[in-house]
């Protein structure tokens, strides 16, 4: 015995400082792919974006999506995200910003080309140490959003790139991202990428078939739904003017759990997991269609959906439930300073007290696309009368405009529902 102890000894040293390694992927007993970590099946429980954290690993989440590589520096509860993922043992697939041609990148200039590759190339050589990275995203929807996939010279310069990281991180398995399962897009990968590894798609209305799509276009190796949520803007209904109608926070609750428990049912052998969207806030179209936060930091109803579907049970803390929000004026034309009645019925699985906060803002203008920044309207605070139960009105703007008017309901435990309702004053 005196001799196995310290033949011993460095082997359980090694094993008790060991740190998770990258994700790599292989082929379970039933022909599937599957994605590992330390020897284990690692199916991906993620959200694209970086805050609340400590409420992703209480949902049951696993990992972090990220869009470019700045995020792995930015301050996260006072750390930098890999530090704060790392204790936290939560991966992150790495984003790696590529071109736009939308943004002016031009994919036939050799020195922009080659910039970006240096770029590149110095991202992956400046972090590839860090443990809480699984895997690197290359680009996300850099074919545009709207196009046709058919344009060779982006997958051909995307293989380029994929090769760069694996020569400087051959550790690490290689995922691009593209807009939505057209086939053109996925057989432009499937044909000039042969280095990468993962396919991610990012789907809206569409997500729950996007496995599918990607299995019927020829697509052999492991794929992860990057990013789905809501129905897009751009797919719901819109009034007269033009405005969408955003669904509403028990409608993307559902969206997102039912995709969640779809999404690898016609991608048997593919599907390696998923990255919700957005772990967090941001003005798109309006202020809460698709973040699952609120800008003060309550989680939406959505997060509860992703608790549910990742683990099974809800979560202990529920979201008010919004079960009647109307009103004549949704989708249509008032006369300024006319009474506008909503009714409302919002009730709390745990019984708190509900607090409402109600403003107007104008519709927006700013509108960009695939995601880009956009501005957004100022908001008001909106005087509202109780006319009875469930009954309130206001008063609509005497400007003519397109308005809407927007209600937060809170639990005053870090929990909420956001609903709005678009009209227009003429």
């Amino acid at each position: 015995m005196r001799i196995l102890i310290p033949l011993l000894l460095p082997a359980l040293l090694a094993t008790a400082t060991a740190e998770p390694g990258p994700l790599s992927m292989r082929k379970n007993a039933d022909g599937a792919w599957e994605l590992v970590r330390d020897g284990k099946p690692y199916f991906i429980r993620g959200a694209g974006g970086q805050r609340s954290l400590d409420v992703l690993v209480e949902s049951g989440g696993n990992s972090v999506r990220t869009w470019g590589v700045d995020a792995l520096a930015e301050k996260v509860d006072g750390k930098q995200l890999v530090q704060r993922a790392k204790e936290l043992d939560l991966t992150i697939a790495a984003g790696l910003w590529v071109g736009h041609e939308r943004h002016g990148f031009n994919y036939s200039d050799t020195t922009q080309l080659e910039k970006q590759r240096k770029d590149i190339r110095a991202a992956v050589a400046k972090w590839k140490n860090e443990p809480a990275i699984g895997f690197w995203g290359l680009g996300n929807e850099m074919e545009g959003p709207e196009a046709d996939g058919k344009d060779d010279r982006i997958w051909k310069e995307l293989e380029v790139l994929a090769k760069i990281i694996k020569e400087e991180d051959p550790s690490r398995l290689v995922m691009t991202v593209i807009a939505g399962a057209a086939r053109p897009k996925i057989e432009g990968v499937r044909d000039h990428c042969p280095s990468i590894d993962i396919l991610g798609v990012n789907a809206y209305a569409s997500a729950a078939g996007a496995g599918k799509a990607v299995k019927e276009a020829g697509w052999k190796k492991p794929f992860i739904l990057t990013e789905f949520g809501p129905s897009g803007h751009w797919e719901v209904a819109k009034t007269s003017w033009g405005a969408p109608i955003e669904p509403s926070s028990r409608d993307k609750a559902a969206k997102y759990y039912s995709t969640q428990q779809l999404a690898s049912e016609d991608s048997a052998g593919l599907f390696v997991g998923s990255y919700a969207f957005l772990w967090g806030q941001k003005q798109e179209c309006t202020a809460t269609w698709y973040g699952m936060f609120l800008q003060s930091g309550e989680k939406l109803p959505s997060v509860d959906a992703m608790s549910r579907a990742w683990t099974g049970k809800w979560p202990a803390n529920r979201c008010p439930r919004v079960e009647t929000f109307t009103s004549p004026a949704k989708g249509n034309t008032i006369s300024p300073g006319e009474s506008v009645a909503i009714t409302l019925d919002v009730v709390d699985p745990d019984k708190d007290k509900v607090e409402l906060t109600w403003t107007l803002a104008s519709e927006s203008t700013d509108r960009k696309s695939g995601g880009d920044a956009e501005r957004a309207p100022e908001e008001k605070k909106l005087s509202m009368d109780s006319t009875g139960p469930n009954q309130w009105t206001f008063k609509a703007p005497d400007k003519p405009g397109a308005y809407r008017v927007f209600l937060i309901a809170r639990d005053g435990r870090g929990a909420a529902s956001a609903e709005n309702i678009p009209f227009q004053v003429r």
